[in-house]
């Protein structure tokens, strides 16, 4: 298995760009047509984002949705040989203040994302004009592909690490020092997660971000990243801020439950690059 993913990284990274994202549409609607676990997952939870789509369009945006997933394996093969300039060039950004004067103020900032578009191209934008960052991120199987993973990540600048770890302490102590922090927080992977309403049905999501911008004070924000047709475009959103009413653990509620709506605002606006390829709606969990 990891000589395969080994083989497949190198080959993309080599291909000329051109034939190298024909090749991802190529793989991805054969992915599509043999209506797979993940396809069904997809499908349905395009189903609960966009429940007026006919079955045809829910087809059409499944098999566009696949192609947005690939396209983020193949530009995760290739990113690492892109230029600064590139990475910079191809990024569109939407109230950038909203990190920037933070991290400027030595505040640090906590960035909250679904998994949309390439948030790795997003870090790298920000690595690459200054801003080094934080992330948690999945432990993947078998441990030699996840070695492969953070060394790919600490090359794009990123200091990643593993949810297993007790993050919380590290990302408090990042934060104090006026760092950014930048959490996937679109699905619970600790089965402690926060209820939310998410599109109309119960869903779980990580508290994580919420306990860090109460414990440090540091605003939290969430971004959505797109693809364009060039590169990406991120979308910053202002979440519900902490106050001095009610016990801790409704803070919480109260700030996850922002971070949910502005998750679901955005992914309603831009369904297709939302890569949701597992069960997240409670309902769902049996």
């Amino acid at each position: 298995m990891y000589l395969l993913y080994l083989f497949a990284w190198k080959l993309i990274a080599l291909l000329p760009e051109n034939s190298a994202y024909k090749l991802a549409d190529y793989v991805s609607d054969r992915i599509y047509k043999k209506n797979g676990k993940g396809i069904k997952r997809l499908r349905g939870n395009y189903g609960r984002v966009m429940p007026e789509y006919s079955a045809q369009k829910l087809e059409e945006l499944t098999k566009l949705g696949m192609r947005s997933y690939l396209r983020y394996w193949f530009d995760t093969f290739r990113l690492s040989k892109w230029s600064k300039n590139r990475i910079i060039s191809t990024t569109q950004v939407i109230r950038e203040n909203l990190l920037r004067d933070p991290i400027q103020s030595r505040q640090g900032c906590i960035v909250a994302l679904p998994h949309a578009g390439n948030w790795d191209h997003a870090a790298a934008y920000f690595c690459s004009t200054g801003i080094t960052l934080t992330a948690v991120v999945e432990k993947l199987k078998p441990e030699a592909i996840f070695k492969k993973f953070l060394a790919y990540r600490e090359s794009i600048g990123i200091e990643a690490i593993s949810h297993k770890e007790k993050t919380i302490p590290i990302l408090t102590e990042r934060l104090q020092a006026g760092k950014l922090i930048a959490l996937v927080a679109d699905r619970d992977m600790s089965r402690n997660g926060i209820e939310v309403n998410f599109f109309g049905k119960t869903s779980k999501m990580p508290s994580g971000p919420a306990i860090l911008a109460i414990k440090t004070g540091a605003p939290l924000i969430t971004a959505y990243v797109r693809y364009t047709p060039g590169g990406i475009e991120i979308i910053f959103d202002e979440t519900l801020k902490p106050t001095n009413s009610g016990s801790e653990e409704e803070q919480i509620k109260i700030i996850t439950q922002s971070m949910a709506d502005n998750f679901a605002k955005r992914i309603k606006e831009n369904p297709v690059d939302w890569h949701m390829l597992q069960r997240i709606w409670v309902d769902e969990e049996h």
